[in-house]
């Protein structure tokens, strides 16, 4: 995990996470799920790849949740090109790479770490959602489940 500036002066060892998808409740889904758990820091939001690979080098994330469809620069073609740059892991959360579909096979060959579907109808933070995310997220990173 990165170290990050804290804000007390120290250096903070909470694994540094990046949330990227071109819709903004999606995003303000994630960044609540992020945020909910205390041994998480949420460092950037991007609106597409291109964005994203821009906030990348100063972000410094250990994880990036990315959609797939999403204008400018798609998430498939931001996996190839983060897999380059750096070493996060890198979870594809879409509607449309469900288990076994070409969607998530071409994630995967492309290097993201894992492909989750994206909760369906998810307009809202419930418990089951935040775990499903917080689940995945953990589980990239090493780290024992919350209870």
């Amino acid at each position: 995990m990165t170290a990050a500036n804290d804000p007390e002066g120290g250096m903070s060892s909470k694994p540094r996470i990046m949330i990227v998808d071109d819709t903004a409740l999606v995003r303000l889904i994630l960044e609540q799920v992020v945020k909910s758990a205390p041994d998480l820091e949420l460092v950037a939001k991007a609106v597409n790849g291109k964005d994203a690979l821009d906030k990348l080098k100063e972000a410094k994330p250990d994880l990036i949740m990315t959609d797939i469809e999403m204008p400018e620069m798609d998430g498939l073609t931001f996996v190839r090109h983060a897999r380059l740059r750096c070493r996060a892991k890198i979870i594809v959360l879409s509607s449309i790479a469900t288990a076994g579909s070409k969607a998530a096979t071409e994630a995967k060959r492309l290097g993201a770490d894992a492909v989750i579907a994206k909760p369906m109808g998810a307009a809202t933070l419930d418990a089951a959602t935040s775990q499903y995310v917080l689940g995945a997220i953990r589980s990239q990173l090493g780290m024992k489940q919350a209870s």
